[in-house]
């Protein structure tokens, strides 16, 4: 396959609003050594994506500008140390950035193959929500069979995944939303329970469920007060995990829970960890999670899909909150 000198990507030149997500013309990137180039047939769209296009959470150092942390698509190029034939091969892969494009570069270790399970745009939405909720969940906080677990935004992409491997893996899920229409999304997706946190107490109702036991893990993406309020839905050596804090970074902790109770507090981000530690991730993915990808029992909730020249609309659907499940962007050559 012949690789163009340029490409179409997403790279605004400044921050703004969704307006400023127009295709412009790029040069197709070079892989390096250890990278593939792969030419993107969908690429999955995330909320810190729409952070950094306001810009409120800039790309690591070394990151490309253009938007996007995970895609699909087909390996046409290899770097010196990629086997050839891996040429031809559907990948999905997580990225730092440059998935908003008509061809992207991935360091190799980072890219799962898309089995016949998966179409492109399900794969494309896959990469993102896997590798944090494994990371946090099963990693962080050692998730096992027979746990409760209280995920917050359970109608989000990371909530959906959080709910797909919690059935896979045994655990007891009970996830928060802001509307009845959500809850019941939550439900029929395979939450055990959902909480209106608009109309209920998620507090007095975790209580309730577990009849007074708490959960063993909190996966919390909000923050600020929340926080004092997760620890109180935690049972003893309970685990609470942030991911992100939509209503502040600042939390004031009640010590004595901790400490009756035996609480971890842990946390992390994953974008601007090191190839090494990613290319590990993916390794135990393949090994744990991704059979059961191939065997059809894993798939992304896909709440929309847009053309790349869409992207602004598909950035103001994820602002609307209405979204259940993944938004994907689809890559035309």
């Amino acid at each position: 396959m012949i690789v163009p000198e340029t490409m179409f990507a997403i790279d605004p030149a400044e921050p703004g609003g969704p307006e400023v997500l127009v295709p412009v013309k790029r040069p197709v990137p070079r892989p390096g050594d250890d990278e593939v180039l792969i030419k993107v047939a969908a690429a999955g769209v995330n909320r810190p994506e729409v952070m950094q296009r306001m810009g409120l959470y800039p790309p690591p150092a070394g990151a490309p500008s253009i938007l996007g942390m995970e895609l699909s698509g087909e390996i046409v190029a290899v770097g010196g140390e990629v086997p050839r034939e891996m040429i031809g091969q559907p990948v999905c892969a997580l990225v730092t950035g440059g998935a908003y494009a008509q061809y992207a570069t991935a360091p190799f270790g980072q890219c799962l193959h898309v089995p016949e399970a998966l179409s492109m745009v399900e794969a494309a939405a896959m990469p993102e929500t896997l590798f944090t909720v494994w990371t946090n969940v099963f990693e962080r906080a050692y998730a096992s069979a027979g746990d409760w677990i209280l995920v917050h935004g359970g109608t989000s992409g990371i909530g959906t995944m959080a709910i797909g491997l919690a059935k896979l893996f045994e655990l007891s899920i009970i996830v928060t939303a802001g509307s009845d229409a959500k809850c019941d999304a939550a439900r029929r997706i395979g939450a055990d329970h959902a909480i209106n946190y608009r109309d209920e107490d998620f507090v007095a109702r975790v209580q309730e469920i577990t009849g007074g036991r708490g959960v063993d893990v909190v996966l919390d993406m909000v923050g600020g007060d929340y926080v004092a309020r997760n620890i109180q839905c935690l049972a003893e050596e309970g685990r609470h995990v942030s991911i992100a804090a939509q209503r502040g970074g600042e939390a004031a902790i009640p010590i004595w829970p901790v400490m009756r109770k035996r609480l971890t507090l842990t946390g992390s981000t994953l974008r601007p960890r090191d190839k090494s530690f990613k290319t590990m991730v993916a390794d135990e993915i393949a090994r744990t999670v991704w059979p059961h990808v191939e065997a059809g029992k894993l798939k992304p909730v896909i709440d929309s899909v847009f053309p790349l020249a869409e992207a602004a609309d598909a950035h103001r659907r994820m602002e609307a909150g209405d979204h259940v499940g993944k938004i994907v962007l689809t890559i035309e050559a």
